[in-house]
């Protein structure tokens, strides 16, 4: 099975030898996506709303440079520092992701790899066609 690694512009974890993706077999898997900006930097910290929402996008682009989109999620897993913040993790599901919903798994986690970062969210999805990409 071949392997392809999965770039986007701007790839804030470059300087962690991560890949923000790999595509192998039918299938795009999405390394942790947090609720960093395009400069690398947290955005709102402090600010679950705000972090949250970044990941979301964040993860999209992931997806749509390895050639999948959000309809395609089979399987996500988010992390968060406080399950409190479930109820909008539920409102952003509903926003995002669309029925047939992905498979999920939501940890509460003592800490992410930044003291403010309060979300990271990975993804494993099937590779979409062109046509459904449009």
């Amino acid at each position: 099975m071949q392997l392809e690694q999965i770039h986007t512009r701007p790839d804030p974890y470059a300087p962690y030898l991560l890949s923000q993706a790999i595509r192998a077999g039918g299938l795009v898997y999405v390394s942790g996506q947090a609720g960093v900006g395009d400069d690398g930097a947290i955005v709102g910290a402090g600010g679950f709303d705000a972090q949250a929402a970044q990941a979301f996008r964040n993860l999209e682009r992931a997806l749509l440079a390895g050639g999948s989109d959000m309809r395609h999620v089979i399987k996500v897993t988010i992390y968060l520092t406080s399950m409190r913040h479930f109820p909008k993790i539920v409102e952003l599901r509903r926003q995002w992701f669309a029925p047939p919903y992905p498979a999920d798994t939501i940890v509460e986690v003592s800490a992410l790899y930044s003291p403010d970062a309060m979300i990271e969210i990975e993804a494993i999805a099937a590779v979409a066609s062109a046509a459904s990409l449009e």
